[in-house]
C-alpha cells in the first residue's frame, strides 16, 4: 500500500507555461527533432516561425511541418509578418512588426485568430494597439539579442506600466536567458520570448536548455 502510494505522488505536474518560443533564422537539418524535444517539455505556450530571409513558398512548406508538431504538443503556432501564410496553413495566428502589415488588414485574413504586436519600449504604440485589438502585446528589446541585435532598447518600466494598465497579455522580447527572465516575469511579463538561447546555445543541446524556464 505504501509503494502504491508513493508511486502515485511521483507524477509529474505539469509546469507553467510561460515560454513565446521563436524559430531560429534558418531551419536546419535536425531542426523538427530538436523542436519536438524541447515541447515535450510542456512550458512552451506560443512557438512564432520567424524566417525573415525565406520566400514566401518555403515559409509554408516549413510551416505545415512545424504546424503538425505543434498541434500535437497543444503549442500555439504564431506567423511572423505574414497573416495570408497562417491563414494557408490555419495557423493559430501571426506577429506583426511596425513595419508590418496593419492589425486591421490583417483581421481580413486571420478574423478570430490571435494577433500579436511589438510595441517596443512606447506607451503609445501599445495604446493604438490594444484600440486595433491586438490579443497580445510584446515589449524590448531588454537585453542584447543575437535574433535582432540592432533592435531599439527597452526600460523595464514599460513592463511595470503595462501590468497597471493593459489587460492583455504581454511578452517580453530581447536577449532572454535562465538568469534574467525571472525579473521580467516579476515586473509584468506574462510570456518570455526566447529563441538564441535555445537553438544557438554553444553549452545545452536545445532540450535541455529550455528546462532552465520553469
Amino acid at each position: 500500500m505504501v509503494r502504491k502510494f508513493r508511486k502515485r505522488s511521483c507524477r509529474l505536474i505539469d509546469l507553467k507555461k510561460l515560454v513565446y518560443l521563436i524559430s531560429p533564422n534558418k531551419i536546419y537539418n535536425d531542426f523538427y527533432d530538436d523542436l519536438k524535444k524541447v515541447l515535450a517539455f510542456k512550458n512552451v505556450k506560443f512557438f512564432q516561425l520567424r524566417l525573415k530571409k525565406e520566400k514566401k513558398s518555403k515559409i509554408i512548406k516549413i510551416a505545415k511541418k512545424i504546424r503538425k508538431i505543434t498541434k500535437k504538443n497543444k503549442v500555439k503556432l504564431i506567423i511572423n509578418d505574414h497573416p495570408d501564410i497562417s491563414k494557408i496553413i490555419k495557423a493559430d495566428g501571426c506577429h506583426l512588426g511596425q513595419d508590418d502589415i496593419s492589425i486591421v488588414n490583417s483581421k481580413k485574413y486571420l478574423k478570430k485568430k490571435i494577433i500579436g504586436v511589438t510595441c517596443h519600449n512606447s506607451k503609445s504604440l501599445a495604446k493604438i494597439a490594444i484600440k486595433n485589438k491586438a490579443n497580445y502585446l510584446a515589449f524590448g528589446s531588454f537585453n542584447k539579442s543575437k535574433l535582432k541585435p540592432n533592435a531599439k532598447k527597452a526600460n523595464i518600466d514599460i513592463l511595470l506600466w503595462a501590468k497597471r494598465n493593459i489587460k492583455k497579455p504581454i511578452v517580453a522580447i530581447g536577449g532572454i536567458n535562465d538568469s534574467n527572465y525571472k525579473k521580467l516575469i516579476k515586473s509584468g511579463a506574462k510570456y518570455i520570448a526566447i529563441s538564441s538561447y535555445i537553438w544557438d546555445n554553444p553549452k545545452l543541446k536545445p532540450e535541455i536548455a529550455i528546462k532552465k524556464f520553469k
